[in-house]
């Protein structure tokens, strides 16, 4: 039998990046896998269709726009209805806008916080009211090094991430007593489209190479130069949802390359 057989997993923003490798992950683990995301549609089919058949489990996708609290709400309670419970989430949807603080205009403030912040409270909310009437779950806030440090430009991505390992830990208090963990997972630099969109856009503004932005970026921060791969952290989600995974609550995994250590 697969590890995670008999569970359900939702996954938000899993269309792409991090989260599509976590959904892949749960799915190969036997896990009901619901994606959520943007994206095209009939790619995001063709991404279902494809985890479903090489996995042999049931993948839904239920659109929803999670700068909305009642949309984030509405994601778990169609979980619920279509697959009767929910047994991991996975918080990873996120947005990012970097500008320096007088700069920074308001309505991507209000936008940042809703999506990386204010979506994984509403979520929870739902899941861990059905979690808590079977006495088992997994929750997993995908924060970030930045969740930790700070960047400059970076106030509102900062501030939420910042948030997010603060509301990793109460969530893992509440539920102290019971059989459901709350960890927060904080990745350094990842080869995702968010991180792309920042790189074009520094490759753009110094008239170097995506490349040579890429290697600039990567190494300012990362002792490692390397990427951390979706993969990587696809594996450690696992492992936080196994029972090996049971007693540990309340953390913030730091898989970023050495960033945090300096």
């Amino acid at each position: 039998m697969k590890p995670l057989s008999n569970k359900v997993a939702l996954v938000t923003g899993s269309t792409s990046g991090i989260g599509l490798s976590m959904a892949r992950a749960f799915a190969h683990a036997g896990a009901e896998v619901v994606m959520n995301g943007f994206g095209d549609p009939a790619e995001i089919e063709k991404l279902r269709e494809e985890i479903a058949e090489s996995a042999k489990v049931p993948v839904h996708f239920i659109p929803a726009d999670l700068s909305k609290g009642a949309d984030a709400q509405m994601l778990v309670k169609q979980t619920i209805a279509i697959c009767k419970r929910v047994d991991i989430l996975v918080n990873n949807a996120g947005i990012q806008h970097v500008a320096s603080i007088p700069d920074f205009p308001e309505e991507k403030w209000d936008a940042v916080i809703a999506i990386n912040l204010s979506s994984a409270f509403h979520t929870s909310k739902i899941a861990l009211a059905d979690m808590q009437t079977r006495g088992w779950g997994r929750v997993i806030n995908v924060a970030s090094a930045h969740g930790l440090v700070a960047s400059v430009n970076k106030s509102a991505y900062v501030a939420a991430k910042h948030g997010i390992i603060g509301l990793t830990k109460v969530t893992a208090l509440e539920n102290a007593k019971s059989y459901i963990t709350c960890n927060a997972i904080c990745p350094g630099w990842v080869d995702t489209p968010l991180v792309r969109k920042q790189i074009e856009a520094r490759a753009a503004a110094q008239g170097i190479t995506v490349d040579a932005a890429t290697k600039q970026l990567v190494g300012e921060k990362q002792p490692s130069e390397r990427f951390v791969t979706p993969e990587h952290l696809a594996e450690l989600a696992l492992f936080l949802c196994s029972e090996a995974g049971g007693s540990v609550t309340g953390s913030s995994y730091v898989m970023d390359g050495g960033w945090t250590a300096q």
